[in-house]
């Protein structure tokens, strides 16, 4: 999704990096929030926690025309793919034959196909295109994992995939999304977003999710804390609706006080009847609720090369969503200015939202 990992940690020392800049700085942007503005804001949920609210209440806040349902199912995560062998222990079974979870073994590829080979020992079997092993395995080089390990071949590369249930994969995202400590009503509501997303999102081919933030960051058992996988069994096989179906539950660090709508918070995105934008009156808890960046003109104008002659004048909000977010604005120089989305500016810029605006002194 895009999703970012939001510890407080790491918000604070994003803070520090947008502390105003030297005297020569001429360009101030003064902005809101963290991330695309669409669905739930998690800082605006530990604040909906903080005041009494439970999962439930959180969730339906978001995501309007939603209901609760249940639904359970697993879940493919691509964990990373390359040359070489995978090399695991901890497994009973792989390839049809029992192991000893005490010994370790590899997947590799020969000649196009997977094989299974027990350390200092020799194959064990030849797999086909792709080996399986379970269940509860440590994979080097990526950590302990529920489920099994499945290892692709992709040409003469290796792909390696956690195959598990969607409860044990919401227990691997929720201590990566959010800080552990936090209320527990707000890491329940994180485990409802993050299943539904994950069911909703499932894929045709090899792989439903990625384990970084293409869609959710998931770290596997070895990342599980006792207070996360505590709300993911409160919450267990619940997940967001919408005419019966799992919901695209997309959620995001700090709102600056509005979510967004699906139309206006991604390049390209459409309208969803359950991603509108709300009130977000708690998540002023966040450090970057609101935040300030500097430039100096020479800065600014390098990297907005490109989109505008001469020199650069100003920056001109010509569009914008419901938070408001910036849609369209237009870079103006001495010689010339061009149309641009607010995703290019941010991108460009290194902004932490679309909700900025620009002045020059």
């Amino acid at each position: 999704m895009n999703p970012f990992k939001r510890s407080l940690p790491l918000l604070i020392a994003v803070v520090a990096l947008l502390a105003p800049a030297a005297a020569q700085a001429t360009w101030t942007v003064r902005g809101h929030g963290f991330g695309h503005g669409v669905g739930l804001s998690q800082y605006g949920a530990y604040g909906f926690a903080q005041h009494g609210r439970d999962y439930r209440q959180i969730v339906d806040h978001y995501y309007a025309h939603t209901k609760l349902g249940r639904n359970s199912g697993s879940v493919r995560v691509l964990l990373g793919s390359g040359e070489g062998a995978v090399r695991f222990r901890g497994a009973g079974r792989g390839c049809g034959k029992r192991l000893d979870p005490r010994a370790g073994y590899s997947f590799s590829v020969e000649s196009g196909r997977v094989v299974l080979r027990r350390a200092g020992a020799g194959r064990v079997a030849a797999c086909g295109d792709e080996g399986r092993a379970w269940s509860g395995v440590t994979i080097a080089g990526f950590g302990r994992y529920r489920g099994s390990v499945v290892a692709r071949a992709t040409g003469g590369n290796i792909s390696v995939i956690n195959q598990v249930s969607s409860e044990g994969y919401v227990k691997g995202v929720v201590p990566n999304e959010v800080p552990p400590d936090w209320p527990l009503a707000a890491l329940e509501a994180q485990a409802v977003v993050a299943r539904s997303y994950g069911l909703a999102t499932d894929r045709e081919g090899p792989f439903d999710q990625y384990a970084d933030t293409r869609s959710q960051v998931y770290g596997g058992k070895g990342s599980e804390t006792t207070r996360t996988n505590r709300a993911v069994e409160a919450t267990a096989k619940r997940i967001v609706t919408y005419r019966g179906e799992p919901a695209i539950t997309y959620y995001f660090s700090t709102s600056g006080g509005r979510t967004e709508n699906s139309e206006y918070g991604f390049s390209g995105g459409s309208a969803v009847p359950y991603l509108k934008s709300v009130d977000d009156p708690f998540d002023d808890v966040s450090p970057v609720h609101n935040w300030t960046e500097r430039f100096a003109d020479d800065e600014i104008e390098s990297k907005l090369s490109g989109l505008f002659d001469g020199r650069l004048r100003r920056i001109d909000v010509t569009k914008t969503g419901r938070s408001p977010r910036i849609v369209r604005a237009r870079v103006i120089g001495t010689s010339g200015s061009s149309a641009v989305s607010g995703d290019t500016l941010r991108s460009r810029l290194g902004l932490m939202s679309t909700w900025a605006r620009f002045t020059h002194r």
